[in-house]
This record gives structure tokens, sequence and C-alpha cells, in this order.
């Protein structure tokens, strides 16, 4: 089996890969039969020199291999006939953007794997950089507290050279009593703890944390029940909601009088409630002042996140007296928005590096030590160019 590592072409740059040198070694030494091989690049969080070293073999035509690993999107000229891609495809949910992508895709012959769709016997994804947005996305959150009421200046993430480097930036927090939330419960949500639990923020719980005014900083993390009910007052569960999420609405109005910072990092569903809106930000006890949108649904559950930033340029303030987008930390009285909508770039080595170990782990290991295919064929949008009958729905989307 032959393994290629492909170019990132995507602009804006991407400097994650699907596998650091260290796990193509890990790969080679277990597997002797197998030969990975390596797009040239200078944009790659990890030095071609690196993967040399690890055995991997340099190579600009990857046409001979039988496995193509990308993160982002692959222009569609570079794209090779009949070749199985394993990358984000951003293509399940019908996005616009990407629909000549697939086409191209199809007409080429490729099975397409996408990244989101690998998923174990208990339907959740086994491999994700979750766990990055949300750390990345904690700490641009807390950075852009700190800028905002002139309290301290953290080097940016992307700045640091990895985690390590990061975490050194904690020392510099000084926070004031204020009260932090975080949505979700997922990798992304977990991530966001770190970072907080990192500082010294002390978790609390309700009713506590909308009741007791605190001499420190604390935070409370909810998930979905905490702040949706059932309209006809039916007990909240899980599974419903996520199948019927129009028959529930918000109750996120009880935490706004007493949240500061908001740091949201719950999935959410276009056909759900959201959390507040702008006449809810218009009341008097309305109290945020800073959203570190993790999850960034442009005109989504948040209304205030009406654009998507960059690493470069991460912050900007919404005036909701004028419903319009100003230069960030112009005004106290706006709300200043954190919505990058590629926070694990920020941090690629550590990114890179967790990712290739679920990789590793759930695909690759059962695919080289029992030719278990299983979690590769239900991931597959396409193959011998047809959509795959887990893909169906798409027809019209590609039509």
């Amino acid at each position: 089996m032959k393994i290629g590592i492909i170019r990132e072409t995507k602009v804006p740059v991407d400097h994650r890969v699907a596998l650091t040198p260290a796990h193509c070694q890990q790969l080679l030494k277990s597997f002797p039969a197998i030969e990975v091989f390596a797009q040239p690049s200078e944009i790659r969080c990890f030095a071609d020199d690196e993967y040399e070293k690890a055995g991997v073999i340099l190579k600009e035509d990857l046409s001979d291999c039988d496995f193509l690993f990308g993160v982002k999107e692959v222009k569609i000229e570079t794209l090779i006939p009949n070749k199985t891609y394993f990358f984000f495809s951003h293509t399940i949910k019908k996005q616009p953007y990407n629909k000549t992508l697939l086409q191209k895709v199809m007409a080429k012959g490729i099975q397409l794997v996408d990244y989101e769709c690998l998923k174990g016997k208990d339907g959740k994804r086994v491999v994700a950089f979750g766990r990055w947005a949300g750390i990345v996305g904690a700490y641009n959150g807390l950075r852009t507290y700190g800028l905002k009421h002139h309290l301290f200046v953290l080097k940016p993430a992307h700045q640091c050279f990895d985690m390590q480097e990061m975490w050194s930036e904690f020392s510099k927090i000084k926070l004031p009593n204020i009260k932090i939330l975080v949505t979700g419960a997922g990798r992304v949500t977990q991530g966001a703890q770190e970072v907080l639990d990192g500082v010294g923020i002390k978790n609390v719980s309700m009713p506590e944390y909308t009741s007791t005014q605190y001499n420190e900083p604390v935070y409370i993390q909810l998930d979905s029940d905490a702040y949706n009910q059932h309209k006809e007052g039916k007990a909240f569960e899980y599974e419903h909601f996520y199948k019927n999420p129009t028959e529930y609405e918000s109750t996120f109005g009880q935490y706004l009088s007493s949240t500061d910072l908001l740091i949201a990092g719950a999935y959410w569903d276009p056909n759900a409630p959201v959390l507040f809106t702008l006449k809810d930000v218009e009341s008097p006890g309305f109290k945020i002042n800073t959203i570190a949108d993790i999850t960034c649904d442009i005109d989504g559950s948040i209304p205030t996140t009406v654009q998507a930033t960059t690493i470069a340029d991460p912050f900007y303030d919404y005036n909701h007296k004028t419903n319009s987008v100003e230069k960030a930390f112009s005004s106290k009285d706006n709300i200043t928005v954190m919505s990058v909508d590629n926070l694990p770039c920020e941090l690629p080595r550590d990114a890179s590096v967790g990712f290739g170990d679920m990789l590793v782990e759930h695909v690759l290991s059962p695919l080289l030590v029992n030719n278990d295919t299983i979690i590769i064929e239900q991931a597959s949008i396409t193959k011998e160019g047809k959509l795959t009958s887990f893909f169906s729905y798409l027809s019209d989307y590609i039509a």
C-alpha cells in the first residue's frame, strides 16, 4: 500500500497536516510493507526534512499512491482520477461553493472520504479538530476580553510555536469577578474548559451562577437541556430535541443579565431556537459585552455573529443601536465578537498531532491490520463516479 500526503492548496493558507512525521514513522515501523510519500510544501507546520527523517519520500507526483490525505478542499485541477482521497470536503450540507468540486470528483471516478463522516459504531465522529477549536476559541475569548477592557495583552495564539508557549501566556491573565458562560458538551466545549481550568477560573453550577455574586471570575458550562425547553412542557429528551428542534423554545434569557463573556461551543441546527435575539440585546438587563463564537454560525443562534473573522483580523464590534459592524474596541457600549472560522489553524502542530493520533487509531490501523474498510466505506461520499447510498440525498445538489 502506498500512502500520499498532498500539499494544501486552499486559500487562506492552512498549515495543518493529517499525518505528522511521527505518525508516518510509526506507520512505517509497524507496517513494513507500506510506503509513505509527501508532496514538498513550504507551508506545512512540519518541514519537508522532518518528513524525510521519518522515512517519508518527498515526491511531486503522487499518482501511484492508493490513498491520498489532505486537510481542506483540494484544488479541482490537481485531482488525480480514480484515487481515494481523504479531506474535509464541506459538501454534505449542500454547501453551494463546493458543488463544482463534488461534481468533478464524481467525473474523475474518485472515492471521496470525508473526515467529518468517519464515525464509530456509536455514531460519534472518530477524527476531528474540535478540541483545538475549543482551546484556541476560549483563549481568543479571554484575549478579546482583556483587550476590550484594557486589562492585559495576550500573544496571539498563531504567533505561539505550540500550545506550551500559549500556555505560558496564562500568567498574564488577571480578570475581575466576571461570569463566563460556555455552551455545549462535545470536544469543542471540553477544549474550551481546558483553557478556563488552566487559567484557574472556578467552575460553578446553577442556580448559584445567576443568584450569587462572586469575588472572583467564574464560569458555567451548559448543555442544550439547560437553555431549551419543550413548548408543551414535556420533559427534555436529547434525541427528541435533535430530531424535532422546532418543538422547543429557548430559555437562555435567564442567563443574559448574569453573563459578561459568552463562549459558544454548541452545535446549532438552523431549525433550533436561537440563544437570544436583537430585541433581547436592547433590553436593560442584557449584560454580555464579549462573545467568542467558536461555532461561527453566521446569522445563526447568536444574532451578533454577522460575519466570520480571520486569524489576522479576529475581532469586530457590533453596534446594537445601529445594527452595524464597527472596528473592534471602538466603543465600550458595543458587543465585541471573535468569530474566526478556522481556529485550529492557530496551533497547527498540536492540532495535527491530535488529529493524526485519531486517524491512525480509528482508521488506518484497522485498515492495515485487518483490512477493515467499513468505517471508510460509510464515510465515502462518492465512489466509481457515483454518490454512495449513504449520501444519495445529495443527488439534487449535484444535478
